[in-house]
Order: structure tokens, then sequence, then C-alpha cells
């Protein structure tokens, strides 16, 4: 848990804003998952006196320095050449990475011959470990010099997350003098703000295992990691504090290493063989999308309806026009009256509706914006949950749908629905 990070991305398209750093947001979690720091984050374009400058003021603070990009074919691939410059390294042919280059060209392009530029990439630092790029051309590259521990990745997502995955996560791992676990638990249902004052002086307190807070979009997370002899070790002293965590926040911790509320609720359906529908007004699909995006989706979910117009709320979910004309279509019986009516028409044993008000601007009754209805019905009867939301149309349509696979989560566990 010494040991310090900083990353470098190299690119002129991500200071221009033509592509997201989404390397570095997997980098630093990947990071963070085994104990190690990460405190600056530089982006530099593909200049190799600002990313000299750049270098240079990472060595005095980070004893791991983490490149991503410029290890491609064109001229201005200049990572590392840069990187072997600052540290006094000489660039070499390497040969098996040569050959691994011609293997992928003939199997990509087997008419096409390959051309001379690629062998760029085959010149590496001296005494360097190479780190295989099984998923693209650029090998990745380690060495130590200075007294730091310098890696270099390619920038395609694809390539860079892979390779992070099965080259640099057993390299770093071998930098430990003991192994580092970690858990992290998801809670719905609490800010992070709320979260963080309730532990600041447990979390100001501990040294090992050490706890971290994180924010997502509309939930939080804990990471718990400790560093031990063995894993068993650094897992007996994880395991004490997320008991504590769980009694503490209850039934806010919706799981612990789970992607997502919507995986809970799959995993949750499918061990009960029961299934799920959907209704949507607000969200317009979101809550259908997000759980069809899981592989397995299939065996549980049994379609959904996006009842925009009033009138179709009506006229295929059968929802009584008089509660129409009394509450309003942004209420709390037509939430209901939606989600029963996709239980009917769907044949399903869960149904989720969500109707609301997402912006900009109010509805024709004087709803304000982020007010928003979420419903499940269930063979036992249905719920229905009012929350207010706010900051931009995206986000409380996203904050409605979790709050739908919420009131299901509580619902297969046996919870309170409220």
């Amino acid at each position: 848990m010494s040991h310090t990070a900083e990353l470098i991305a190299v690119g002129t398209e991500l200071l221009l804003g033509n592509i997201a750093n989404t390397d570095a947001q997997m980098l630093s979690q990947g990071l963070s998952a085994l104990g190690i720091n990460v405190y600056y984050h530089t982006v530099v374009g593909d200049n190799p006196e600002r990313l000299r400058a750049a270098v240079e003021t990472a060595k005095t603070r980070a004893d791991i320095i983490l490149t991503t990009g410029g290890l491609g074919p064109t001229c201005d691939d200049l990572t590392k050449n840069v990187l072997a410059e600052c540290f006094g390294k000489k660039l070499v042919f390497h040969e098996p990475s040569a050959q691994r280059i011609e293997a992928y060209f003939r199997n990509l392009h087997p008419d096409r011959p390959m051309t001379e530029n690629n062998y760029q990439q085959a010149m590496l630092p001296e005494g360097c470990i190479v780190l295989e790029n099984d998923w693209g051309t650029a090998p990745g590259v380690a060495f130590e010099a200075d007294g730091v521990r310098v890696i270099m990745l390619p920038g395609p997502p694809r390539e860079c997350k892979a390779m992070f995955t099965h080259r640099v996560v057993p390299y770093l791992k071998e930098l430990s003098d003991g192994v580092i676990a970690s858990r992290t638990l998801k809670l719905f249902g609490i800010g992070e703000s709320a979260m963080e004052a309730q532990l600041r002086d447990k979390m100001n307190a501990m040294t090992n295992p050490t706890l971290a807070p994180y924010a997502k979009e509309g939930e939080c997370e804990l990471r718990i990691t400790a560093k031990a002899d063995t894993e068993g070790a650094a897992l007996a002293l994880i395991d004490p504090v997320e008991a504590e965590l769980k009694a503490h926040f209850g039934p806010l911790v919706y799981g612990v290493d789970v992607p997502n509320l919507e995986r809970v609720v799959l995993d949750g359906l499918k061990a009960k063989g029961l299934t799920l529908g959907t209704a949507e007004s607000c969200t317009g699909g979101l809550v259908a999308k997000r759980f069809t995006d899981l592989p397995g989706a299939s065996a549980a979910f049994r379609g959904g309806m996006v009842s925009y117009a009033t009138e179709v709320k009506h006229t295929v979910l059968g929802v009584e026009q008089a509660l129409l004309d009394q509450y309003g279509a942004v209420s709390e019986p037509v939430a209901r009256a939606m989600a029963e009516g996709a239980r009917r028409v769907l044949g399903c044993d869960l149904a989720i509706s969500t109707t609301g008000v997402a912006g900009p601007d109010p509805d024709e009754r004087g709803n304000p914006v982020g007010l928003v209805f979420i419903a499940l019905a269930t063979p036992e009867g249905a719920w229905v949950r009012q929350v207010h939301l706010s900051m931009g149309r995206q986000r409380i349509r996203h904050i409605a749908a979790s709050h739908g696979f919420d009131l299901a989560r509580r619902y297969l566990n046996g919870l309170e629905l409220k």
C-alpha cells in the first residue's frame, strides 16, 4: 500500500476532446483495487518537450509511472522514445515482438503486405520486460530505473484494459511484499456525503484494512482493502469490517462485488424462477434497456412498454380514465395502475412502472421537474415510491430506473418496500 502511481495519457486527440480518456478511469479503479495510490492524472499532447516535462515531474512524486498511448507506428507515436530518453535507456529492436506484429497483420490482412513503419512498434527499451499484446499490435513495456517503475500501455481502450488485467496486474502484484485483497460494498438510497459523514472517524482511524468511499450515478460504493501475507489472511481482515458495514447500513447495501442493481435483480429472479416486465413513461425504456443489456436477461424478462402518451396508458395498460382525469399521469395511483397493467398484459410475475417529469419544464399540471413515481406490482400487491430528483434530464431518468430495480431487489430479498 506504500506505492504511488501517476498516470500520463499521451495524445493530442485527448486534449482536443475528440475522445474521452476512459483508460484513466479504468486504470485508477484497477490500481486502487491493488492498494496503489493515484494522486495525479496528466494528459499531454503528441509533443516530445511537453511529454518530457511531464515525465520529469512525475518522477519526483510517484514510484510508478504508467503511460497510455503513443506506442503505434506513426510519426507522432513518441512515448517510448521520450520515456527511454528520460531514463537513460536505448531503444533496441525486439525480434519476437516484430514476429508477433507480422503474424497479427497476416491474420488481419492476408492479401496485403505489412507497411514498414509497423516495425517501429518493435523498438523497445533495452532490458525491459515485454508485455505481449494479444489484442493488438503494439507491445507494452515495463522497466525499473532511477527508483521508478515505468509501465507503457497502448491507448485503444480495448487493448489497454486487457493488457492491464492480464499483464500489468500480475506484474504489480509481484512488487508487493504481501497480498492485497479488496471487497466493494454497493449502496443505493444514501448520498456519498451522508455516507462519508457516518464513517469519517472510522476511515481516518483505519490503517489495515483501509476503507474508501466512492460516488456513482445515484449510488455509492465502499471499498475495503487489506494487505497480509496470504489472500486468506487479507480476507480475514476484511470480513469483520464488511459485517460491521452491512449491519450499520442494513438494506441500503444491495450487494458485494456486484456490478449493478439490475444484475442483482436478474440473479434474484432466476433464483426464484420469476419473470419481470416494465411499463415506462418518463424513463422511456431505460429500465428495459438496462435489464436487457445483461447476458441471460431473456431467462427472466417478458417484455416492456413505453407508454409515453396518456392515451396509451389507458388503451394499452388499462389505466382507468377516471384515475388519469382525477390525478394526472404523474401520480401515485397511475404509477400503481401502470405496473398492475403491465403484469396483466405481459403475464409476468413482477412489473416495474415509472411516471414522472424528467424536464426541462414542469408538466401541464404544474408538477415540478424531478417528481417521479416508481411502482412495483407483485402477486401480493403493488408498492409505489415517490422521489424528487434533480441535476438534469438524463440523471433523473437514470436514477428513476435505479429506484425501480431497488424496489424489485427489496421484494426479492424479503426487505421492507418503501
